[in-house]
This record gives structure tokens, sequence and C-alpha cells, in this order.
């Protein structure tokens, strides 16, 4: 194993009722290095963040575990959590809401996935804070614009303590590019105003 990826392991927890883009997410996020901790719902990641209310938890009637905000706070470092948009229950635009509201979790940038091109959606998930905003399917080009985020922020972190996990460094819209493997996939990442 090479020093970088002993140093630079990120923890990335991946959201999506679809267990085929569940998979494929997870091994293009292994294929780069990631730890990898795959939820089938947003409720269940909620749960793992320690988000979960008294209402989140009457959308789901199968959690059988809890899991309480301190205990995983502390136990367990999320870097990046990266989410599709249309899930039933809870959808990815609430899981970035409810992680954007939290006074513990806000830093952590999240990226919504989804296969419909909609330019209202992107732009509300931009405007509430999500960091990108990929197609499905999603690529390994997709997956390797996140990492050269990830290490500023580690860089900025140890000079920072209360710092994010990943500085928000974003483009305005009208400079958003095309992915170079597909024209008609435009990730999308825009500052907040």
């Amino acid at each position: 194993m090479n020093r970088v990826a002993i140093e630079t392991q990120y923890h990335v927890l991946a959201v999506d009722d679809s267990i085929i883009d569940r998979k494929l997410i997870e091994r293009l996020l292994k294929t780069s290095s990631y730890q990898v901790t795959v939820m089938e719902s947003g409720v269940k990641a909620l749960e793992y963040l320690g988000l979960l209310d008294d209402h989140d938890e009457n959308i789901n009637t199968n959690s059988n575990s809890k899991y309480s905000t301190k205990k995983n706070h502390n136990e367990i470092e999320v870097n990046l959590i990266i989410t599709d948009y249309c899930m039933p229950g809870i959808t990815g635009y609430d899981l970035l809401r409810k992680i954007k509201e939290s006074t513990v979790l806000k830093d952590i940038p999240v990226v919504i996935m989804s296969s419909e091109n909609v330019q209202s959606r992107i732009n509300s998930c931009m405007e509430q804070g999500a960091e990108e905003f990929f197609l499905k399917p999603v690529q390994q080009s997709d997956v390797n614009k996140l990492r050269p985020r990830l290490m500023r922020a580690k860089s900025g972190k140890e000079n920072e303590p209360n710092s994010a996990t990943l500085i928000n460094k974003r483009k305005p819209m009208e400079e958003c590019l095309s992915s170079p493997d597909h024209r008609t996939r435009t990730t999308y990442n825009v500052d907040k105003f």
C-alpha cells in the first residue's frame, strides 16, 4: 500500500435506494481508495449520523437500531456524503437540508446524484448547500473531482480545528463545464449567495 493512500483515507457515506446504483457508487469510491459506508435510505443515513428525530422515525417502520448523535459524531468521522436525490420517505434533498441545519454536521460536504437533469432541482440543491450535483450514472471522472477538495480541506483543517471537512471552493454556474467523457453529463458547482 502506498504512503499517500494510508495518510488520506477519507470516509464517504453513500446513500441510494437502488441497490444497483449503491453498488456502482461504492465500487467507484473504493477504487479511489475511499472508506465507504452505504445506506439504502435517507432515514438510515439520518440514523447513522445521529440526526433522526421523532418525525423521521415515523417515516421508516423497519428501523430496528438507534444511533445517538454523540456516539456517532465522536466515533465515526464522515468526510463526505453522496446521496441520490429521489428516494422514498426522506429524499436526498431532505437529507441535505437536515445535514446543513445540524450545528454538528453542517460542514460535511454533500454531493447529490440524480438521473434527471432538472435545472430547478439542481439550483435548489446548490442553494441549500450541496457541494456538487452529479448526473447518473456516476462515473470515475466524477469521483476523481472529489479528492483534491478533500485534500485541501484536510490541510486547512489541521490549521483550523473547527473548520469544515471540505473547503467550499465553488465556481459560478456560468463556469460549469461538461464532463470530458460525455457532453450531456454536466456537473454543477456554484457559489453560495
